[in-house]
């Protein structure tokens, strides 16, 4: 009789995963002591998650999950416009735990650019995934997807541009002022009708 994968467990193992990955990254990623470490074996994570490379995106996955959610209500919280939801996304983003998912996800980024191959649809689905979450604020406000999309590539760029920076400088001090200049430079984004950047579609 074929086993069939319990998808409680795997849902569980993934957890734990995620919580070892932001902690160690995956540079020098290796399954045994992970398996160890979550409570298992290689044999098992490979049953469930197929092979490392998937473990590690599947990883990430779920990182940007529990991220999306976070950020959607940072964004209730804060409001809805875009200085204000940024703002209380970079102080998260910014913060110890922040700065270790950062840096996490830049190793895995690294990996998928130098051998794309080997994290299939990896370096799409971290551009678009974010371009559909951010997107949507800017559609309900009246602009078209070209304008949405144009927003937020820039809001991204912005977030991947500074932590990189903070990650590889720690230089708090200087981050923050630029970050705050962006911030007064997002409130100045037009409204959908003087919205020429992007041809409207």
């Amino acid at each position: 009789m074929t086993r069939t994968a319990d998808p409680t467990r795997r849902a569980a193992l993934l957890d734990r995963v995620v919580d070892y990955v932001r902690e160690h990254g995956v540079g020098s990623l290796s399954l045994r002591p992970l398996a160890k470490a979550v409570g298992s074996s290689p044999r098992v994570l490979l049953y469930y998650f197929g092979s490392k490379e998937e473990l590690i995106v599947e990883a990430l996955r779920s990182m940007r999950d529990r991220q999306k959610v976070e950020f959607a209500r940072l964004n209730e919280l804060g409001g809805a416009t875009p200085t204000s939801a940024c703002k209380a996304v970079w102080d998260v983003m910014s913060s110890p735990s922040g700065r270790r998912a950062f840096a996490t996800f830049v190793d895995i980024y690294a990996l998928a650019l130098q051998d794309p191959a080997k994290l299939p649809g990896f370096l799409e689905d971290t551009v678009e995934s974010w371009l559909s979450f951010g997107e949507r604020e800017r559609l309900a406000d009246g602009y078209t997807l070209a304008q949405s999309r144009a927003i937020a590539t820039v809001i991204i760029a912005g977030f991947r541009g500074f932590m990189l920076d903070l990650t590889a400088t720690g230089d708090t001090r200087r981050v923050r002022a630029a970050v705050a200049l962006w911030l007064d430079l997002l409130l100045h984004i037009p409204d959908p009708k003087d919205f020429t950047y992007a041809r409207a579609r």
